[in-house]
This record gives C-alpha cells, sequence and structure tokens, in this order.
C-alpha cells in the first residue's frame, strides 16, 4: 500500500526548480526570432520548419557551454533529419505505410544516436516528432528551402544557447576530458543494451503507427510520437509515469487547444479577425515558454502547453477542422503511450546504463 501511495505521490510532484526560467528564455527567444521574421515576411506556413529548428534549444540546457555547443549541434543534426526526412515524405505523397516503416526506422537509428552522444534530453522523440509533424502536410517549399528554414532556426539557437559564455567568459578545462570518459564507459558497457533499445523503440513507434493506419487516423504519427515518450525513461517507473504524464498533460492540453481554435465569443482567434496567423504564432511562442518551464520538473505540465504548440503549429501549415484534431489526437495519444508502456514492460532493460 505504501509503495501505492509513493509511486501516486510521484506522478504529481514537482522537481526541484533549477533556472528553468533561464533554459525557458533561451527557448522561447529561439522559437520567437525565427517565427516573427516569417510572420513579418506573410509566411505562417512555414513557421513550423522553424520551430522544430528552433527545438535544438531544449538540449543541453544545465550543461557547461561547451558541452552544450557540442550537444546541440548533434541535436540539430538528429531534428534536421527528422525534417528533411519528413518533407521529402510528403512531396512524395508518400503512403501512410511508407511513414510509419520510416519513421520506425528513423526512431531505432535515432535511439543509437542519442544513446551513443548522450543527448539530454534522452531518446529521439523530437527528431520523431519533426519527421511525422513535416511529413503529415503538404510541403509549403521546396524540400531544400524547408531545411534550411530549420537550419537556420537551429543554428540561432545554438548561437542564444552559447550567448552567455560572452557575459561569463568562463572556459571550464578539463570537462571535455571528463565527458569523453564518461561516454566511452558508458559505450562500452552498453553496446547491446543500446541495440536492445533501439529495438523497442522500432517495434514501439512501428506498432502504434500500425495501429493508428488501421484505424484509419489521418494522424497515425501523432500515435507514433506517444509510443516514444515511455521509452525514455530511465527505469521502469519513470517509463511508465511519463506515459501516463503523456496522456494526461495531452488531455489537458487539448482543453487549451479547445479554448483557442473553437468557435466561442471568448476565443482569441475570433477577438482578432484578420490577424488568425499573428494570434496563433504569438501563442506558439508563449506555450514553448510555459512547455520549457516545466520540462524536467513535471513532464506532465509540459505537455499541457507542448500539446498545443504543435497543433497550432499544424493549423498554421495546413488549418483543418478543430474537432477533428481534438478528437485524433486524444485517441491517437492513448493507443500511442498505451503501446509504449506495453513494449517497456514486454521488452525489460538488461543494463543499469539503459532503460
Amino acid at each position: 500500500m505504501k509503495s501505492v501511495l509513493a509511486h501516486a505521490r510521484s506522478l504529481h510532484s514537482l522537481a526541484p526548480a533549477n533556472k528553468d526560467h533561464v533554459s525557458a528564455w533561451r527557448v522561447a527567444i529561439s522559437v520567437a526570432v525565427p517565427t516573427l521574421v516569417l510572420l513579418a515576411a506573410g509566411r505562417p506556413e512555414l513557421i513550423g520548419y522553424a520551430v522544430f529548428g528552433a527545438l535544438t534549444g531544449m538540449y543541453g540546457r544545465t550543461e557547461p557551454h561547451q558541452l552544450r555547443l557540442r550537444h546541440q549541434g548533434q541535436a540539430a543534426v538528429l531534428l534536421l533529419t527528422g525534417v528533411g526526412v519528413g518533407v521529402f515524405l510528403s512531396i512524395q505523397h508518400a503512403h501512410s505505410w511508407a511513414l510509419v516503416i520510416t519513421e520506425a526506422v528513423f526512431a531505432g537509428a535515432g535511439s543509437l544516436f542519442t544513446d551513443r552522444t548522450a543527448l539530454k534530453p534522452a531518446g529521439p522523440f523530437f527528431g520523431i516528432l519533426a519527421l511525422g509533424a513535416c511529413a503529415s502536410v503538404p510541403a509549403a517549399v521546396p524540400w531544400h528551402a524547408a531545411v534550411l528554414i530549420a537550419a537556420g532556426s537551429a543554428a540561432f539557437s545554438i548561437m542564444v544557447g552559447f550567448g552567455g559564455w560572452f557575459v561569463a567568459r568562463s572556459w571550464r578545462h578539463g570537462w571535455q576530458r571528463g565527458w569523453r570518459r564518461d561516454v566511452t564507459a558508458l559505450r562500452g558497457a552498453s553496446r547491446r543494451a543500446a541495440w536492445l533499445h533501439a529495438a523497442r523503440y522500432m517495434t514501439a513507434v512501428g506498432a502504434a503507427g500500425t495501429i493508428g493506419v488501421l484505424s484509419g487516423s489521418g494522424h497515425p504519427h501523432w500515435a507514433m510520437a506517444a509510443a516514444a515518450v515511455p521509452l525514455a525513461g530511465a527505469d521502469l517507473p519513470s517509463s511508465v509515469y511519463r506515459g501516463i504524464h503523456r496522456i494526461v498533460g495531452t488531455l489537458l492540453g487539448l482543453v487549451v487547444v479547445t479554448a483557442i481554435l473553437f468557435p466561442w465569443p471568448g476565443s482569441p482567434v475570433l477577438a482578432f479577425p484578420g490577424h488568425e496567423a499573428a494570434v496563433l504564432a504569438c501563442l506558439v511562442i508563449v506555450l514553448q515558454f510555459s512547455t520549457e518551464l516545466f520540462m524536467t520538473r513535471h513532464y506532465g505540465l509540459a505537455m499541457v502547453s507542448f500539446t498545443p504548440v504543435i497543433l497550432l503549429v499544424g493549423q498554421l501549415a495546413a488549418p483543418a477542422d478543430p474537432r477533428v484534431l481534438v478528437t485524433e489526437r486524444a485517441v491517437e495519444t492513448l493507443v500511442g503511450a498505451a503501446v509504449g508502456i506495453l513494449v517497456v514492460v514486454l521488452i525489460r532493460r538488461r543494463s543499469p546504463h539503459m532503460p
């Protein structure tokens, strides 16, 4: 009984604050500048590419500037690959099954990459999300242009992340030697576990996508992204917590989406007729700040903000019926998170270094 109560408390407890507002401002600025530039240029449909590039700023939040620079560069590779593959599939009008296969393979490769580079946040979730989101909307520009937009946004995020060094002017000697020693030990101890972990990602993402396609959903990529979430947990309990947080946070986030997109007298979109895109873009910036503010303290609270970010970006790229979006997002998240939790339970970890 005490164990059950302890687990229940863990689900809603906040982790200690660790200068979260600093990281939140960095990410918000990284998202805001390219978003506002594209908005001023009259191309709000391109904001999604910029936002996925800007998610580079979410990596290495508490690391020394040198290590953050390295990890954000590696994260940019993951995100830009996701954007590039997703846009390519969109241009080719790839069938849903092609998306499922591609995203499952990408999830496995991304898992190996993020384990090898020791990226934080752990796992290839954001790359998987970028691939599926970009593949699911019509490409607004040629493939190379979309990748360049994301790359420019990622480069700006890296610049913002490294900007603090010019103020502090502190270069920590010896960090690289220690980092290499830790990573080398991790690689040697968990090579087999890394391949198992990659197989788990492929299994969870592929199974969730298959269910999404067979169900007739227009957004199977949401189920695939949700399935990847539990696998980033450090152990079985934290993996289950992340899955539950994903479900509850997404459902609460859909309430926010309903308040924004549904036609009711208090809707912020209806309050500024003719400026809907500007309103949505500004909300994306504000909600991304809120997302990063809670990302390491409580994943569920972060999802309350991040869910609207992704749906609003999708609306800017290809407007759709909000009722369909909310309904399918809820169902696909439930399916995906449940599949991810099931895979974590059935395919257990084999090494203390891997979930």
